[in-house]
């Protein structure tokens, strides 16, 4: 998770504790038992130049690589706020689960083969049955490094037929893919990109209550996955 704000609503439920982080690194874990899941909730946490929350990619990289290599999870989840859009059917609140791919619409390399390793189109676990059980949206998650969204932004969104947009999601995939560790985006939405009110200002205001229906449809997932070998997931 990139913000304290997102993090904190789902620490509260799970009643996770602190564990020491890796000075002088900002990342922060927590531990936490749920439903026999053993579950590890790491935050990229506060930069420690700017004072503000480690969001976008190069923080989710590091905090992901480290996490799956002391801990070996069996299951990776980048759970967070996003944007969506009112044209693919988004509403402030909605969760969605990824399906298809995590991918990147900001890196633009127009070289035979570098294109697409622009892109990435990294793996997600296909969790259809969960989505339809759980009641949750689903598709394409797609990252960039900025809040807003450019032209050249908003033409390879389309063309990835993207529901959300993030600042992690396929950050997180990449690392996950690299050490083959199965990988989904849950993704609470904040704003609609294609709305009239700027997207600060409806980010701002939604936060917390995307953040609370984020921390509720994680334990749901939770509780799903319990019950079942990641294997089955897929």
């Amino acid at each position: 998770m990139a913000m304290a704000a997102e993090a904190s609503p789902i620490l509260s439920v799970l009643g996770a504790r602190a564990l020491a982080a890796s000075n002088p690194l900002p990342f922060r874990w927590f531990d936490a038992t749920h439903n026999g899941c053993e579950i590890l909730v790491a935050v990229n946490g506060r930069d420690p130049r700017h004072g503000v929350d480690s969001i976008g990619t190069e923080p989710a990289v590091l905090n992901t690589h480290l996490v799956i290599e002391r801990w070996k999870p069996d299951l990776v989840v980048s759970a967070g706020t996003a944007g969506g859009w009112r044209r693919s059917g988004g509403e402030i609140g909605d969760v969605y689960v990824s399906d298809g791919r995590a991918v990147h619409h900001d890196r633009r390399i127009a070289m035979e083969g570098f294109d697409e390793y622009g892109i990435g189109s990294y793996p997600v676990v296909v969790v259809r049955e969960m989505a339809a059980a759980l009641g949750l949206k689903t598709g394409v998650v797609t990252t960039g490094n900025s809040l807003d969204e450019s032209d050249d932004d908003r033409r390879m969104i389309v063309a990835s037929g993207a529901a959300v947009k993030d600042m992690e999601a396929a950050a997180v995939a990449y690392v996950c893919d690299l050490h083959r560790v199965p990988f989904m985006a849950l993704k609470a939405v904040t704003d609609l990109v294609d709305h009239h009110e700027a997207t600060a200002s409806q980010f701002t205001a939604n936060l917390m209550i995307a953040s609370r229906r984020l921390a509720e449809t994680v334990i749901r997932v939770v509780d799903w996955c319990a019950a079942r070998e990641v294997s089955d997931l897929r």
